[in-house]
Parts: structure tokens; C-alpha cells; sequence
């Protein structure tokens, strides 16, 4: 009977850490991985310098244009990225 109540006892403790564990890291995850807009206006408005990696990315989905780190980078029709040499040409990434 002692074994049997030990053994519950063992089996809840190991899945109560193992559901701190699952929420810790699904909580880090998101917080890492997915941008959540700070500003409406910032993700709105492709033409405004962004340092965000995650937002540049959405507002390339979103308009096709987004500016990044003081360049402004576009998408073709052939959904590739380049940016305008001071020369004018297309520069592809």
C-alpha cells in the first residue's frame, strides 16, 4: 500500500514539472519568437525605420516595402528581396 501511494506521489510531482516546464518554455517562446506591435502606427507605416527584424519581415508581407536599419527594401514580383543601390540599380538579398 506504501509503495502504491509513493508511486502516485511520484507520478504527480514528475507531471506537475513537467507542466511548469511545457508552460515556461511555450512562454519564452512566444516572447522570443512572435513580435507583438508596441505601436499601431510603427507597423502601419512601412516608410518608418524599424531595428526589428520580425516587424520588417510583417510589413514586407503586408506592403511589399519596409524599412530597415536606413535602407528601404522592396518585393518583386517574383517575391524576391533587393533594396536601391545609390546608383539606382536592384541589389537582390
Amino acid at each position: 500500500m506504501a509503495i502504491l501511494f509513493l508511486l502516485i506521489l511520484v507520478l504527480f510531482i514528475l507531471a506537475f514539472f513537467l507542466f511548469r516546464i511545457d508552460k515556461f518554455l511555450k512562454k519564452k517562446l512566444t516572447k522570443n519568437f512572435f513580435y507583438k506591435p508596441e505601436n499601431n502606427e510603427v507597423e502601419l507605416n512601412p516608410d518608418i525605420n524599424t531595428l526589428n527584424w520580425d516587424l520588417h519581415k510583417l510589413r514586407l508581407d503586408k506592403f511589399k516595402r519596409s524599412q530597415y536599419k536606413g535602407l528601404t527594401f522592396f518585393v518583386s514580383s517574383e517575391n524576391r528581396i533587393y533594396y536601391l543601390s545609390q546608383e539606382g540599380d536592384k541589389v537582390y538579398c
